[in-house]
């Protein structure tokens, strides 16, 4: 479990470096003179990046391993914020973005495929899919306020170099901690709620699942990343966080406390993975339908409320994939997650960005969650059924 804790380490350092920004590279755009639309666009180019970047590391961490990726896109992307302290125009910033989103597209499904890999059973892996989801969320929580604060207090482009230095200074960590067993983890996992299931169901249900992922399900992730990525983009110009840097960086902060609450509940890994990911996205579909009818529910209780659903159905969605595919496909799988998660994140700001003088962007978050979930092919996950 050593190298658990390492990549723990290493997403931690990363996901603080990526959310520290979320809340001051709006402004920071602003302050080049960027307009409403381009900002979506620099916001969004950084996850349509990820595409290429997504399918080099689905094939390349199955065949080469995963931590010849991680250290690349660790100390690379550190080497590009240092770049991006030293931007003075829109297009500038929108090149730079484009650039680190190629390179950290490598990171998520090394580490994953990595955390799979190590576990001996799926519980286990449920669990160390859980970790890396309460790892993600208290780093989200820090950052997002700790990224308002830098700026504060040391301006933008000093505010980017310490972030990029961290990057780099983690990278040659993970150079010397990661040990990686190239042998993998045993082939075929059962699914959660094993206790549940007659052997024969298991076998049955492991097989013709890691045969065939339906590709319509992959339209959740992606609604899910679009819905967040609107979000990113409309939330530090709503009127209640425009006032205050610090405003909006406690405003992310509030969201990964929800997701902080549903990820302690360790109970939640015994929930067959497929209903966690239905009723939680059904759920955050609600609430972002209740924001953009101005519902009675003050901003900081919807906030935490969309954070408590993220932390129900992203580590669902991994564990999900992960015992539902071969330990030689890993990469692959992760990578295609990824890739739907850079689509999502890349159509969202955009569509904001141009829509949202005539609706809600918080309704077209609504609408993307419920066409999801009605292409939903909940007929190909069996559910489990006692005998």
């Amino acid at each position: 479990m050593k190298t658990a804790v390492w990549l723990y380490l290493f997403m931690f350092v990363a996901i603080f470096d990526l959310h520290a920004q979320y809340p001051i590279l709006t402004p920071f755009a602003v302050s080049l003179g960027a307009t409403p639309s381009f900002i979506g666009l620099i916001l969004g180019v950084y996850s349509i990046t990820h595409l290429p970047g997504n399918l080099i590391a689905g094939y390349g961490v199955d065949r080469y391993g995963s931590k010849g990726f991680i250290v690349f896109s660790l100390i690379v992307a550190g080497i590009v914020l240092l770049i991006q302290s030293r931007v003075s125009d829109p297009w500038g910033l929108l090149v730079i973005r484009s650039i680190s989103g190629f390179v950290l597209a490598f990171l998520s499904p090394a580490c994953l495929s990595l955390l799979a890999k190590i576990a001996k059973n799926q519980i286990q892996q449920s669990k160390l899919m859980a970790g890396n989801g309460m790892v993600h969320t208290i780093a989200s929580v820090l950052s997002p306020a700790a990224g308002a604060y830098l700026v504060s207090q040391l301006g933008f482009a000093k505010s980017f170099t310490f972030l990029g230095w961290g990057l780099i200074l983690t990278g040659l960590l993970a150079w010397i901690g990661v040990r990686e067993e190239r042998s993998g983890a045993p082939a075929n996992m059962t699914i959660a709620g094993e206790h549940a299931l007659s052997p024969d169901t298991q076998a049955n249900l492991a097989v013709s699942a890691q045969e065939n992922i339906p590709w319509l399900f992959y339209a959740v992730p992606l609604a899910l990343s679009c819905s967040q990525g609107i979000l990113f983009f409309e939330l530090p110009l709503m009127k209640e966080a425009s006032s205050s840097i610090m405003t909006s960086g406690v405003f992310f902060s509030v969201v990964s406390m929800g997701a902080l609450v549903t990820l302690s509940l360790l109970f939640l890994n015994r929930i067959f993975p497929f209903y966690r990911v239905m009723f939680g996205c059904l759920a955050l579909a609600f609430i972002f339908f209740g924001m953009s009818v101005h519902w009675p529910l003050p901003l900081y209780v919807s906030l935490f409320l969309i954070g408590m659903t993220k932390g129900v159905i992203f580590p669902a969605i991994a564990s999900l994939l992960a015992a539902l595919t071969r330990a030689d496909r890993y990469g692959r799988v992760f990578s295609i997650l990824s890739v739907s998660y850079s689509i999502g994140a890349f159509i969202g700001p955009i569509v904001a960005g141009h829509t949202r003088t005539q609706v809600s962007p918080y309704f077209l978050a609504f609408l993307c969650l419920m066409l999801a979930l009605s292409l939903l092919p909940s007929r190909s996950f069996a559910a489990p059924v006692r005998v």
